[in-house]
């Protein structure tokens, strides 16, 4: 016998990982150039050279023994040390060690928070459209469910009062995304501000914190002046998953962590918990070779290079509009948000298909009529895509 949930997940790809095995197999005939896949969110630049000329020294001057034994459960003291101080150089905090727990990536860190505060078979956690599809699979197995919010269409901000409709006994956590997979919003001050008085509002009217949960793997991937605001410091309650996936373009690698501030209600025990959760699932002691990369990441204060990708974005997003296309401005990430022709994502990007072009239906971010195309490929993979767009827009539009 086994779990015929697992089974299922496991034979069911998401939507993305599905596009992306297509395109593998598309490219076996045609050859990879001639397939524009544009599916998933794989940096297209390379890691800091910094940080590549770090690894290579760690693995031929290092101890091998130290450099991959275990360390901490929760991670090395000198890997959580450097990146608090990172943290509160940037940010204003008084953050430390305690505050932190290494994890494997942003998934790993997002799951151990979820159990950790999944109460019973009855606990809600709220995503606000679009969100990324894998949260709907990280809260159902972790024993709650996903209830989702329909966004702010305008500007993919937060529909408050729709928010505060949602939010019941049931409700242990807000799951918040910015900048945004698949809008690339950054979601402002002022709505951060405004989630921090609500979500305190309701916790007092609940009678228990009503967790903001914050998952940041895009947080230095900005193209605006105004920065992205960091949640510690505008609620109590609040839990940041981090991920250097896409900051160090490290997407195999899995490494990131968790993080709740000082003034977190119980912070003993949500941390004990947390902590507990990574334990039963496995997520102990995050690779030790990475926990030192991001040691020297963290000291060295490496950010991403963004030329590339607002080239990409910039060539991408003028590119559609010429056409007739409606999209969303990206503020940060490397994702466009397309509105669709004729309202059917499904139906768009299954004909997108005959052009070679991959894109995602929003379906998937619960926006259907939407689509998420990742511009973080090569600059001439949007040039040479252009013209399928193009006749795609005529199809559905003449």
């Amino acid at each position: 016998m086994i779990s015929t949930d697992m089974l299922k997940l496991g034979r069911v790809r998401s939507a993305i990982r599905e596009l992306f095995e297509f395109g593998r197999k598309r490219a076996a005939i045609v050859g990879d150039a001639n397939v524009y896949d544009f599916s998933i969110g794989n940096p297209s630049v390379p890691p800091p050279a910094q940080l590549t000329e770090e690894m290579v020294r760690l693995l031929s001057t290092t101890d091998p023994s130290a450099l991959h034994g275990y360390t901490s459960a929760p991670g090395a003291n000198e890997t959580r040390d450097a990146i608090a101080e990172n943290l509160n150089a940037r940010f204003g905090t008084s953050l430390t060690r305690r505050n932190l727990y290494i994890s494997c990536g942003a998934a790993a860190a997002l799951t151990s928070v979820l159990r950790a505060l999944t109460i019973d078979q009855e606990t809600e956690f709220i995503a606000i459209a679009p969100y990324f599809p894998e949260y709907a699979c990280f809260a159902t197995t972790a024993g709650g469910k996903l209830v989702v919010v329909e966004p702010d269409m305008a500007h993919f901000q937060i529909d408050f009062a729709a928010l505060e409709r949602a939010i019941n006994e049931n409700t242990q956590a807000v799951i918040i995304n910015s900048p945004n997979n698949p809008s690339g919003v950054i979601l402002s001050e002022a709505t951060i501000r405004t989630l921090a008085a609500l979500l305190t509002k309701k916790s007092a009217q609940l009678g228990h914190p009503v967790y903001l949960i914050s998952d940041e793997p895009y947080r230095e991937l900005n193209y605006t002046e105004n920065p992205v605001p960091f949640v510690l410091n505008y609620y109590n309650a609040s839990i940041v998953t981090y991920s250097y996936s896409k900051s160090l373009s490290l997407p195999g690698d899995r490494i990131g962590y968790v993080l709740i501030g000082n003034d977190m209600p119980d912070f003993e025990d949500v941390y004990d918990a947390i902590a507990g959760s990574a334990r039963v699932q496995g997520y102990v002691c995050a690779p030790a070779l990475l926990q030192r990369a991001i040691t020297y990441a963290a000291k060295c204060n490496l950010m991403p290079d963004l030329t590339s990708y607002q080239k990409n974005r910039d060539a991408l997003y003028e590119g559609l509009s010429a056409f007739g296309y409606r999209c969303m401005p990206p503020d940060g990430a490397f994702y466009l948000f397309l509105e669709v022709p004729g309202g059917d994502g499904d139906a768009f990007a299954e004909a997108a298909k005959d052009e070679d072009i991959l894109i995602v239906s929003g379906r998937s971010f619960g926006c259907p009529n939407y689509l998420r195309i990742a511009y973080c490929v090569a600059y001439d993979t949007i040039i040479r895509a252009l013209p399928g767009f193009g006749r795609l827009y005529d199809r559905f539009c003449k």
